[in-house]
């Protein structure tokens, strides 16, 4: 190829991801009186801190092995040694968490070799539980950190001494808001189950007021429960695209004790919703409770009621792919037209899902985008004219500039107070959503309108 022939490059401007740390740092900051601790430098934990921050509403602590320039040339296992001796007597923490960095992986640090040496330093010591999860950002997105922390947590800690529990389901929900797991443990108690979910920010990163300053928030997974997850009666996994990755935490339980793992999309909708409680009255042999048959009544009567709202409707979706794929599953319920699907991760198996979903993507003119930046998604948008944008915070000056209505799902949402209260999951979560979506298209059809008329 000639010189003329080449494409120009473009760099990313505004990726449709987070970094790989961030997200194996949100899962152990869902294990009980567990540290996050980024061997790195200090600007990276600053960061992840100040995204977790502005969606959560809540500090959050994360140490850092903060290296320096001598660090990068020299190695950093000094500071990780000193990092966990810190962590140690301010914290006294029940596990620690350590993600590597972009710059510990670029140099090669042997981070096991590190905490081996600081276990031979404390032989005498009992000392907690140190789980460490290589994510380099430039391999992953903060999706495949967080998968890789809890296959990492449940390879460290978990076994299968204590026999099989009949009632005991270990979940592993993927990055879903602090309601979505309230929402799941309620669903858990009325089918008369025990669970060991991970990981569980529902109090750590959405509790109550403070009196004092809480180093390590109360809640979380405990310990004791992970390491007892090789004794469950099943796993329930969420991910579509999860469901193809070579390994997952299921998938490693499955094979080390034999608890057999159940893998589903995420359930938003009345398709995946039923999908999933037909594994819990399958394992627990208990129809739906009436509660939920109730949910999933009102849900398809309000798509009845408001089909003539949404129908045809065209959507931008975008964020993770497993959330991408749960709310195209819903969307096609509804009548409501993917025209954009987007995600910034690129596991391979996005579009073939997306294609699953909607058959006839191409025909339908249905873009599939992996790998995907805010300006690509911009602009195809522009030719294709959407309806309404649905994701997170990070597509709002797109949504803007194209004067189209932002529905926030997701994580990060900083720009809103109630981020970590949506509810996604389920039929209580699908009605929510479905609401807010239609909502949002009769009031931007309310507003365009020029009588402004106040009754449909």
């Amino acid at each position: 190829m000639n010189i003329a022939e080449k494409q120009e490059y473009t760099a990313t401007k505004n990726a449709c991801k987070l970094c790989a740390p961030l997200g194996a740092s949100l899962v152990f900051k869902g294990i009980q009186g567990a540290v996050p601790l980024l061997h790195g430098s200090q600007g990276c934990s600053t960061y992840i801190r100040r995204y977790l921050i502005s969606h959560f509403k809540e500090p959050i602590d994360i140490a850092c092995s903060n290296f320096a320039e001598e660090t990068a040339i020299f190695g950093g296992g000094a500071n990780l040694k000193i990092a966990l001796e810190n962590i140690r007597f301010q914290y006294s923490p029940e596990m620690v968490g350590i993600a590597t960095t972009c710059l510990s992986e670029t140099i090669g640090d042997d981070v096991p070799m590190f905490i081996k040496e600081y276990k031979d330093m404390h032989k005498d010591l009992e000392i907690f539980p140190l789980v460490h999860v290589s994510t380099p950002s430039y391999q992953g997105t903060h999706m495949q950190g967080f998968h890789a922390a809890v296959q990492a947590a449940v390879n460290d800690i978990a076994d299968g001494k204590n026999g099989k529990d009949s009632t005991l389901i270990n979940i592993f929900p993927g990055m879903v808001s602090p309601e979505d797991m309230r929402y799941l443990k309620e669903i858990f108690k009325e089918f008369n189950l025990s669970h060991m979910m991970l990981p569980d920010y529902s109090e750590t990163l959405d509790g109550p007021l403070w009196k004092e300053y809480q180093r390590i928030p109360q809640g979380g997974t405990k310990v004791s429960k992970i390491r007892n997850a090789g004794s469950a009666a099943a796993s329930l996994e969420f991910g579509t695209i999860l469901a193809c990755e070579k390994q997952s935490a299921g998938r490693l339980l499955e094979k080390k004790f034999d608890v057999p793992n159940y893998s589903l999309g995420f359930p938003i909708g009345v398709n995946e919703t039923d999908k999933l409680f037909k594994v819990l009255e399958q394992i627990s042999g208990i129809p739906m409770p009436r509660i939920y048959a109730q949910e999933r009544g009102r849900l398809v009567d309000s798509y009845v009621d408001a089909h003539k709202y949404v129908i045809e409707a065209k959507a931008v979706v975008y964020g993770e792919e497993d959330l991408v794929c749960g709310l195209v599953s819903f969307l096609s319920e509804i009548g409501i037209v993917p025209v954009i699907c987007a995600s910034g991760g690129k596991s391979g198996f996005f579009k073939d899902r997306i294609a699953e979903i909607i058959p006839g993507c191409k025909e339908k003119n249905i873009q599939i985008i992996d790998d995907a930046d805010f300006t690509d998604i911009e602009n195809a948008a522009k030719e294709l004219k959407p309806d309404i944008f649905i994701g997170s915070s990070k597509g709002y000056s797109a949504a803007r500039r194209l004067n189209v209505p932002l529905v926030r799902v997701g994580f990060p949402v900083h720009d809103r107070v109630g981020g970590a209260r949506l509810l996604h999951l389920g039929y209580r979560g699908t009605q929510q959503l479905f609401d807010r979506i239609t909502n949002t298209i009769i009031e931007k059809r309310q507003e365009s309108s020029s009588v402004g008329y106040s009754y449909m």
